[in-house]
């Protein structure tokens, strides 16, 4: 089989910035998704609409970002995490193979953080993958009811033997998420340090790549003023094979 290139990114709902400092980046993120040349992108604080930025910048897009952002003959799915007072905004997955289905499972721990996984079945060189897109929550405790809740959501929704990709922000700064998620028989680039926030200066490996019935080969962070500019978290970019 050959190698498939996962990326996942939390693009900060393609504004950066606070006051008369923010500034649209959208339009950046669309080169940026372009560059990375992944198979499949994994994207999290994606916005579905917003009426507040709709007014203040002239130039906001007219499609929701994940259907802004995909690539000509990539096939995009998203799904809302978050409902505010001005719009919504949830994960999205962008992919260069067949999608044959999609859902949506809300695993928020309390009413302060909305939270969800993604969920969505591609046609990966003739073979079912299941690719889960997630962002968890800030608190520790949180986040290990809600790896629980991934655990019974893939027991119900993918089949033992089928290839499962798990990507997206776990806000994991610890590495303590490791041990539970290789219980559910998913693996990372354990030892890998590869930081991914804050953009300007990364410090911290909160967005992951874990995955069974692939081989992790390579993985990579870009780096450089455009990427840290676009969003508060950086790229992570792995190269899988099926195995």
């Amino acid at each position: 089989m050959g190698i498939v290139r996962v990326a996942t990114y939390n693009i900060h709902k393609g504004v950066q910035g606070l006051g008369l400092a923010r500034r649209l980046e959208i339009h950046n993120l669309v080169h940026a998704v372009e560059q990375i040349d992944a198979d499949i992108v994994c994207l999290q604080e994606v916005r579905l609409n917003n009426r507040k930025f709709e007014r203040v910048f002239t130039q906001w897009p007219s499609l929701g970002q994940a259907d802004y952002l995909s690539p000509e003959g990539y096939e995009a799915v998203y799904k809302t995490n978050a409902y505010t007072r001005h719009g919504e905004h949830g994960n999205a997955l962008l992919s260069r193979w067949p999608v044959l289905g999609s859902g949506h499972a809300d695993v928020s721990d309390h009413r302060f953080e909305q939270r969800g996984l993604l969920h969505v079945q591609l046609l990966v060189e003739q073979k079912l993958v299941h690719v889960v897109v997630v962002h968890l929550g800030l608190i520790h405790a949180s986040r290990e009811r809600q790896v629980r809740r991934l655990g019974e959501f893939i027991a119900r929704e993918v089949q033992d033997d089928a290839p499962l990709i798990v990507a997206g922000d776990f806000n994991d700064w610890g590495a303590q998420l490791i041990r539970p998620m290789d219980a559910l028989g998913l693996k990372t680039f354990e030892g890998l340090r590869l930081p991914t926030y804050p953009a300007r200066l990364p410090l911290l490996h909160l967005d992951r790549i874990y995955c069974r019935g692939l081989s992790l080969r390579t993985a990579h962070v870009p780096h450089g003023r455009a990427w840290s500019r676009m969003s508060d978290h950086l790229p992570l970019i792995a190269d899988l094979e099926l195995d």
